[in-house]
């Protein structure tokens, strides 16, 4: 069987990629599954790729989650730009295809958005499309997330979106579009592929709540 491999990315910085991604770990840890998760970019500092080696109880260490890191808090194309080095795409598809020969489940956390330039003329869009990979588009379940979600689906290829999942994250404080995002998204993205997981610091490592676990579940499905 040829392993599944999952990429969490989303429609802008900050949404709650690593969030994700750390929930889906524990979840699997807590299946005992079998699985890696890494995140090939950091960019000014790697918090987020070392929450990701403490999901895994410290499988891999930190250079084997996280190759490319950049002191520039900046797109990684540029941060590496800026140290003189050059990233291409078909070393980091070499890096994710043996990550991936090394486990059936593969989750990887991109960096920035789903256009966002990683490195020499790629972007998230050309790693989804090389590793045949599931998308699992990130977007805060505020104002302005129908454009946002559409706008990432539309620049999937047709094969990559009709696979995609769209995870609305909550935020603390809801506004009035909050409620109604998802059945009006629904109008244009399968029900089935949209799920809401509310915002919650300890919820990585909490154990999930009832409707927080069938989302993950049918994730990873």
């Amino acid at each position: 069987m040829p392993p599944r491999i999952w990429f969490i990315t989303g429609s802008d910085t900050q949404v709650g990629k690593t969030f994700l991604t750390v929930l889906l770990a524990n979840h699997l840890e807590r299946r005992r599954a079998d699985f890696l998760a890494v995140k090939p970019f950091c960019s000014g500092d790697r918090s987020d790729a070392e929450l990701i080696q403490q999901a895994q109880l410290g499988r891999l260490d930190l250079d084997a989650i996280n190759p490319w890191h950049f002191p520039h808090p900046l797109t990684p194309s540029l941060a590496a730009r800026k140290e003189g080095r050059r990233i291409t795409l078909r070393q980091t598809l070499t890096f994710l295809r043996r990550a991936s020969e090394a486990t059936p489940k593969l989750l990887i956390e991109g960096a920035g958005g789903i256009l966002s330039p990683l490195g020499v003329g790629f972007s998230a869009r050309e790693l989804i499309v090389g590793l045949d990979a599931i998308p699992l588009v990130v977007c805060p379940n505020r104002l302005g997330a129908i454009n946002q979600s559409r706008l990432v689906f539309a620049a999937l290829p047709k094969r990559s979106a009709r696979r995609g999942h769209l995870i609305l994250m909550d935020p603390a404080s809801p506004d009035e579009s909050t409620a109604s995002n998802a059945l009006v998204l629904a109008e244009h993205i399968p029900p089935a592929r949209i799920h809401r997981v509310p915002w919650n610091p300890k919820a990585p490592s909490q154990k999930p709540s009832t409707p927080i676990r069938k989302a993950l579940e049918r994730l990873l499905a």
